[in-house]
């Protein structure tokens, strides 16, 4: 039996982070019924050879320690090491693009400098090794 089927993947979440890299939430099944979740970033290699990539599996009994931990370390960047950096200035950038592509402004695929949207080479990320999810182009690319 592949991993694929033995490991059975419940929920997908994918999040662009630029033209070259990509992470990716997964949560699986066991065939004991039992959860956990791999967090993939997935690279697109330099010389355009395939992709890179790096996983972690995070298991349920440390997903609470993970979480506080995380949230301690980004909290620390941000208020203590980077507190005048702008963290929302993507997420805006993002919903101009969104809005700006659902209302026919433009077009998929295309590059519009004002807002440094998706070029089809940049959106062909690959998502990790047994997922079948097909990639969609409408995320920007920093």
């Amino acid at each position: 039996m592949s991993n694929e089927r033995r490991f059975e993947s419940v929920y997908s979440k994918r999040v662009r982070a630029g033209k070259r890299r990509t992470y990716f939430f997964d949560v699986r099944k066991t065939r004991g019924e039992d959860f956990y979740l791999t967090l993939t970033e997935s690279t697109r290699r330099f010389d355009g050879d395939g992709y890179e990539r790096h996983k972690i599996f995070l298991y349920k009994e440390d997903f609470n320690r993970f979480l506080s931990n995380l949230t301690e370390a980004i909290d620390h960047v941000k208020t203590d090491l980077m507190p005048d950096y702008d963290y929302d200035e993507f997420t805006r950038r993002q919903e101009e693009y969104e809005a700006k592509l659902a209302s026919g402004e433009i077009v998929r695929g295309e590059s519009n400098t004002s807002t440094d949207s998706t070029s089809e080479d940049s959106a062909q990320a690959e998502k990790p090794k047994g997922e079948d999810e097909e990639i969609e182009e409408d995320d920007m690319t920093w």
